[in-house]
């Protein structure tokens, strides 16, 4: 009798263990945190718009002489719009000769690259697939960013499709140079990891909307060192519409031929000096003198551009970037110095050439 209440006993402590265990074991799968929670609907979110990128590019074959498409390297982009635009950085397909889109479905797509912008390292591609395969990011608001707010990116380091990372915003308003050595303004920098393979990926708030494009990293080896750059969504909002326009971006301008950067710089002159004024240009009009031969023949600096609407242009960098916050048909203010005197003139600036890259 003693016997069987000790095998009951041991049975029932064993059954209800058996609960206990089984129970902690189903809370531990399904608890989450609430960072947790948030990052998993984000990815979830988002991963249908990220894409797959990759560059093929014409080569000589060294034993036949053949010229073969050989790839050249992939990174990640992200869908604009339902219509098949795509973006990503300019770098990831710089000299490609063929470009495909590889969706979430795994389904591939050849792109047509549709607008260039190095001075930006953005891209706009296309491509034709049905609109139901398209499901385009929300786009945030850059200039609402903080200093350790968190952000999410998503891309395919090393080839590894749809990888998730986290951090949070490092630092804002970095500067870092483009694929065509033009400055790069207003950067965001994050200790999200961003490894080769992530460019021209997504950088998202913690509600799912894109805040950055991922473009860089800063590593002596190549992997992610915890420094991560990415262009802010209100740069990308103002650069793609012009890119799917124009096929570049639309820089209205003065009218003058500047000197060489290094000259000016050798010269100690600390501005844009204008080497000659283009005839019927906003420069002309509004009576911009370039460098002249006096009576013996010797070269009479012009006038030397020191700002543009009060924003200095200490180099040809700084003034295209001036430029580039306009549009054609804008009334600036340009701040000269001749020959020793600062003087203002006012005039309107006029349109580029439109050609399509």
């Amino acid at each position: 009798m003693l016997t069987n209440i000790k095998l009951i006993s041991t049975w029932l402590r064993g059954l209800i263990l058996g609960v206990a265990t089984a129970t902690s074991t189903v809370n531990a799968i399904e608890f989450a945190t609430d960072d947790e929670r948030n990052s998993m609907q984000v990815f979830e979110q988002a991963r249908p718009s990220v894409v797959f990128v990759t560059n093929e590019q014409l080569a000589r074959d060294p034993r036949s002489w053949d010229i073969m498409s050989v790839p050249a390297g992939s990174g990640t982009g992200f869908v604009w719009s339902s219509d098949g635009y795509i973006v990503t950085n300019y770098h990831v397909v710089e000299g490609a000769n063929k470009v495909m889109i590889t969706l979430q479905d795994q389904s591939s797509w050849p792109a047509k690259v549709v607008g260039l912008a190095p001075e930006r390292d953005l891209a706009v591609l296309k491509i034709v697939a049905p609109n139901e395969k398209l499901l385009a990011l929300s786009l945030g608001d850059s200039s609402q960013l903080t200093v350790g707010r968190k952000v999410l990116a998503i891309g395919n380091p090393f080839g590894l499709d749809a990888t998730l990372t986290t951090g949070v915003v490092s630092a804002l308003g970095r500067e870092i140079e483009s694929p065509n050595h033009r400055k790069i303004g207003n950067v965001i920098q994050t200790d999200a990891a961003i490894n080769p393979g992530n460019s021209g990926g997504p950088l998202l708030n913690s509600q799912g909307q894109l805040v950055g494009v991922n473009t860089m990293i800063y590593s002596p080896s190549g992997a992610s060192a915890g420094i991560g750059f990415a262009i802010p969504v209100n740069t990308v909002k103002d650069v793609v519409p012009q890119l799917i326009k124009n096929g570049r971006i639309i820089r209205p301008v003065i009218g003058f031929e500047s000197a060489p950067e290094q000259w000016a710089l050798q010269s100690g002159i600390e501005g844009l000096p204008i080497l000659r004024v283009y005839n019927n240009s906003p420069a002309q009009q509004a009576g911009l003198q370039g460098v002249v031969r006096n009576q013996r023949g010797q070269l009479v600096l012009g006038d030397v551009v020191v700002a543009i609407d009060g924003k200095l242009t200490p180099n040809n960098d700084a003034y295209m970037s001036v430029l580039e916050t306009h549009k054609p048909g804008d009334t600036v203010e340009i701040q000269l110095v001749r020959e020793g005197e600062v003087i203002k003139r006012t005039l309107t600036l006029a349109a580029p050439p439109v050609t399509k890259p």
